[in-house]
């Protein structure tokens, strides 16, 4: 079960304790279910995850497993598309929180930031007070998951190998 909000950022936090860092890749074979593999390089040590995430925005089943380097690969051949870049970076809060901060596609028109707060419990995140910096937020706001935004770019992507087709 994953429990956590999302918020808009307009850039890494500049004065709390640095957790970790990792630069990601990841596609989607669909998006409803969302079903997605992942890679994420972290102090020169690469892995590689299938994900699948039901449902719903606070509170979602959520399916996490490894795979190798070649299952990674071989699906994202079948996905055919560039895969979504990732710069990623956590960060420690003040209340104990982990903040997860990611820069999405850095440098392409679509570039944006997000950022996440994972929780034991839906009663924790309804509790839980943003700090000021922290930006709009987007649990609830549809459109705003990673699956919707591979749904845009991948129809951005086909409009431009078609031009006929309608933009979205």
């Amino acid at each position: 079960m994953e429990i956590e909000r999302k918020f808009e950022m307009k850039g890494f936090p500049q004065d709390l304790p640095l957790l970790e860092e990792a630069t990601m890749r990841q596609g989607y074979l669909c998006t409803a279910p969302a079903v997605r593999i992942r890679s994420a390089e972290h102090e020169g040590k690469i892995s590689y995850m299938l994900c699948i995430k039901g449902s719903g925005t606070l509170v979602r089943e959520e399916i996490e497993t490894p795979i190798t380097a070649d299952v990674f690969l071989n699906i994202e051949k079948m996905i055919g598309l560039p895969l979504i870049n990732k710069e990623y970076r956590a960060y420690a809060l003040p209340g104990g929180e982990k903040l997860e901060v990611s820069l999405v596609d850095e440098g392409e028109p679509t570039e944006f930031m997000y950022a996440e707060v994972e929780f034991a419990s839906e009663e924790e995140a309804n509790a839980f007070v943003p700090p000021a910096f922290l930006g709009r937020e987007l649990t609830e706001l549809p459109g705003s998951s990673m699956s919707a935004y591979w749904n845009r770019k991948t129809a951005l992507a086909a409009a431009k190998r078609d031009p006929r087709r309608e933009e979205i």
